[in-house]
């Protein structure tokens, strides 16, 4: 086996061992949208392992972003080999951890169903951080809402709520794992003209003329049919616990609905019990569970 930083020439090699192999991973960042503008460099460092016939049988690649940087924590876009070996994993976290100087940890999330994989994890000493699932709604009539006196929810207006959905998101999620590091305008601005983007889906919940929560539908896909993501929902800190999560919810969920969806999906950590039975309640149902696992990094 070779282990060598990825060039230019093999890119498209490097992108067809991820989509051959995405249905094994964690996929949030293998599929195509994601891959179609990859470029191998300071924020994607990645390394291919080959073996002597020079095809490549292993990827390892970071996404080392501005977010990132904020967060001193990387994530794996992938993280696999076809050698069920732990030598090839070792030599590829060699690699990989060459290009992590100014990071505290990196980590990626593993579904529960592959079990090599948590081995391997296990043998390379990664920490299990925390648990996610993913739910998904099929389709159900949605629930009526009746927001109390005072409270409305309006559109996301690009260019002018950036701000605004950034200090309502980054107060919401300040002790949610793995979401601490806040966001910037600019980062809404690019998420708000990304490909998933759908023109309406983002909203936010007013108290008078105060912002109090979002809630964001975005195109994607599941088992390779279209389906509606919803995510993030926040709400300020003082005002949880009055039922407005809810109304939030089932206001994407209408959308959805009057965009033709047949089906909805989002992510909860395990942690976040109250979040959970609240998408249960309103129909969700458990299809997946994925472990974050994490490599603490040494300050040598």
């Amino acid at each position: 086996m070779r282990i060598e930083k990825l060039k230019q020439d093999r890119v498209n090699e490097f992108l067809s061992y991820c989509k051959k192999h995405k249905m094994e991973l964690d996929d949030s960042f293998l599929y195509e949208e994601d891959l179609q503008n990859f470029e191998p460099n300071d924020e994607n460092p990645t390394h291919i392992l080959t073996n002597q016939q020079g095809i490549i049988v292993g990827a390892v690649s970071l996404m080392i972003d501005d977010y990132s940087k904020r967060g001193k924590k990387a994530r794996f876009r992938i993280f696999h080999s076809e050698m069920d070996n732990i030598e090839c994993y070792t030599r590829m976290m060699e690699a990989i951890l060459k290009h992590t100087e100014g990071l505290e940890k990196v980590y990626l999330f593993v579904p529960f169903t592959n079990i090599k994989l948590v081995e391997f994890m296990e043998g390379l000493k990664f920490e299990v951080e925390r648990y996610s699932f993913v739910l998904v709604r099929e389709e159900l009539e949605v629930p009526a809402f009746r927001l109390p006196p005072g409270y409305d929810i309006r559109p996301f207006h690009s260019g002018s709520d950036e701000e605004t959905w950034c200090e309502v998101r980054n107060a919401g999620f300040a002790k949610l794992q793995g979401s601490e590091t806040p966001i910037t305008p600019e980062m809404v601005q690019k998420m708000m003209t990304s490909e998933d983007h759908i023109e309406g889906g983002s909203m936010i919940l007013y108290h008078q003329n105060r912002a109090v929560g979002v809630i964001r539908g975005s195109d994607d896909e599941y088992e390779n049919s279209p389906i509606m993501n919803i995510g993030p929902i926040a709400i300020l800190p003082e005002y949880q616990g009055q039922g407005l999560g809810r109304s939030l919810l089932r206001a994407s969920l209408q959308f959805a609905k009057e965009k033709s969806y047949s089906k909805t999906i989002l992510c909860v950590n395990a942690d976040n019990e109250r979040a959970k039975a609240l998408y249960i309640q309103e129909g969700f149902e458990q299809v997946e569970a994925v472990t974050c696992y994490k490599y603490e990094l040494s300050e040598e």
